[in-house]
């Protein structure tokens, strides 16, 4: 069987375009489109992540505008002017703790964006429409379903759109069967980390991985990792490798694809002087997982100091700054994109951690969680960070042999790991 993962890593980048960020779609400038990609050519990347506003494109169910249509694909042709390709976020949906919800599924038209028969007619038009926009425009990598949508379905989000893990599940399938039809290229979806994490979620981690043609991870250290690991800790700077070794967990092939969709450098946690170091530790230490397809970064411009009422995390997180010099973490991701997009894939980490998922094990998962601190433990121990495997595949012989897998531990809260070699036949693969 071929493998499903591409011999060179992607290395792209989240547009924030550098005047008027995502309002820029109000009134768009393809000259300041071009002199945005231009910049970030300059940076090495392949690719970069595009955000039309949903309520802009589709301000009424019945009304797909065209103008707004026509504007996405200028910028998809603009971008192909200076070789990089274009992954499309359908439903935005969320962005940098603003939501831009269009006003049929909000207020007097309250609807659930996941279950309502008419929000979900309506979700479907502008997903074919994109599609249309889409085809035929080489450069498209594909297209996602929306930015973190799953923070909508549960608390913390203030005004919630509360569903079940089968809801969830319906949703997924029938959204991304009708982008597939539609778009072109990779078909995706993104969460947030309480997919992982947080068990009020009902975006599942197998939603993840059996979903969409790669799993996504968005990977952010201000969530608690860095504030108890520091900046350059273990837990922070391995942080987007260990949710790459968690996805793939769930994985039926062992050669399905994980991107690394988001992840930046928070200078709310990270010392500002750290944040280069910080950059290079983490796509290196992510690159180190073989079913890492790419890493696209947040963001390439901050977010300028005129535009009011973003949390103060928001406007630091650029590889470009809002006067267009790029700043030190841009040169250190041009510098590792230019060295490791070419280089070798490396083998798979033959130790793995057992995770339990016999039962509620997502806190566990969490920095600061039993599991979580037994894999960083051992990552430190080892020098790689150890795969996961889950209680439920353990005995699966084949899967592991796939992985690559030789050895297991088995993680017991508070007392660290115990290890046990993978001798084939299921019984004897078991932990002790």
């Amino acid at each position: 069987m071929t493998s499903q993962i591409h011999p060179a890593l992607r290395f792209g980048v989240n547009y924030t375009p550098r005047s008027g960020w995502f309002h820029a779609w109000l009134d768009l400038d393809l000259d300041e489109v071009r002199r945005d990609f231009e910049a970030i050519a300059g940076l090495e990347a392949d690719h970069v992540r595009l955000f039309p506003l949903w309520h802009l494109v589709q301000p009424n169910r019945g009304l797909l505008r065209p103008a707004a249509l026509a504007d996405i694909g200028e910028v998809v042709d603009a971008a192909a002017e200076f070789d990089l390709d274009v992954n499309v976020d359908a439903l935005q949906g969320h962005l940098s703790s603003f939501d831009f919800l269009p006003a049929w599924v909000t207020t007097w038209h309250e609807r659930n964006i996941f279950t309502d028969p008419v929000a979900l007619a309506g979700e479907e038009a502008y997903l074919r429409a994109l599609g249309e926009a889409l085809r035929g425009r080489p450069n498209v990598m594909g297209l996602t379903l929306g930015n973190e949508v799953n923070q909508f379905a549960a608390r913390p989000h203030p005004h919630p759109h509360p569903i079940d893990e089968a809801q969830a599940e319906e949703w997924l399938v029938r959204l991304l069967g009708v982008a597939r039809e539609s778009a072109p290229g990779l078909i995706t979806h993104a969460a947030y980390d309480a997919t992982w994490y947080d068990e009020r979620q009902p975006f599942l981690p197998r939603h993840a991985a059996e979903q969409g043609d790669e799993t996504v991870v968005h990977s952010w250290v201000f969530n608690g990792a860095a504030q108890r690991y520091g900046g350059l800790g273990a837990g922070s700077v391995r942080h987007g490798e260990y949710l790459v070794q968690l996805a793939a967990a769930w994985h039926a092939l062992a050669d399905r694809p994980v991107w690394l969709q988001e992840v930046g450098a928070p200078v709310t946690v990270v010392d500002r002087d750290d944040a280069a170091d910080f950059l290079e530790q983490t796509v290196r230490r992510a690159a180190d997982v073989p079913v890492l397809s790419g890493i696209t970064w947040w963001c390439s411009h901050d977010v300028a100091r005129s535009m009011l009422d973003f949390p103060p995390v928001e406007y630091d997180l650029g590889l470009i700054d809002e006067d267009g010099v790029v700043k030190p973490t841009g040169r250190r991701f041009a510098e590792l994109a230019r060295e490791l997009r070419g280089a070798p894939r490396p083998a798979p980490s033959p130790v793995a951690l057992v995770l339990d998922d016999t039962r509620p094990h997502r806190a566990e998962c969490a920095p600061g969680g039993a599991f979580f601190e037994a894999w960083v433990r051992a990552a430190e121990r080892d020098g790689r960070g150890p795969q996961v495997v889950l209680a439920s595949r353990q005995a699966d012989d084949a899967l592991l042999a796939a992985r690559g897998i030789e050895r297991m531990e088995r993680v017991d809260a508070g007392a660290g790991a115990t290890a046990a070699p993978v001798l084939g036949g299921g019984a004897a693969a078991t932990m002790p």
